[in-house]
């Protein structure tokens, strides 16, 4: 019986990671350089989404909160206003919760001349 209960397991722990959602694309893109601080960040996921936190650093000013107003919702797409510091480097870090309860977190940077 307790070989049954591990198999019927085992063959089910592929579904539950297929499950989750992704980070498919970022605006500004992960890595790139620009020449403007943009006015938004855009985040999209592979399944729906609600984002709890996100955070931005900057190289010389820190981290801040940034808000996420009316974006605390499920959805697969969100736009993020962003302060801008100027030039330099940015790191965006987000958590959120899939429409499973499974906590997510993710990051990425990008750098304005």
């Amino acid at each position: 019986m307790k070989k049954i209960v591990t198999l019927i397991l085992l063959a089910a722990l592929p579904n539950f990671a297929l499950a989750h959602s992704k980070a498919t694309e970022t605006t500004p893109a992960d890595g790139t350089t620009v020449t403007i601080v943009p006015a938004e960040i855009g985040l999209n996921f592979s399944k729906d989404i609600r984002l709890t936190r996100i955070e931005m650093a900057h190289e010389e000013h820190g981290a801040v909160r940034l808000d996420l107003g009316d974006q605390a919702r499920f959805a697969q797409k969100f736009k993020i206003p962003l302060p801008g510091n100027g030039a330099g480097t940015y790191v965006i870090e987000w958590r959120g919760l899939g429409e499973d309860g499974h906590a997510m977190q993710g990051a990425f940077t990008f750098t304005v001349e």
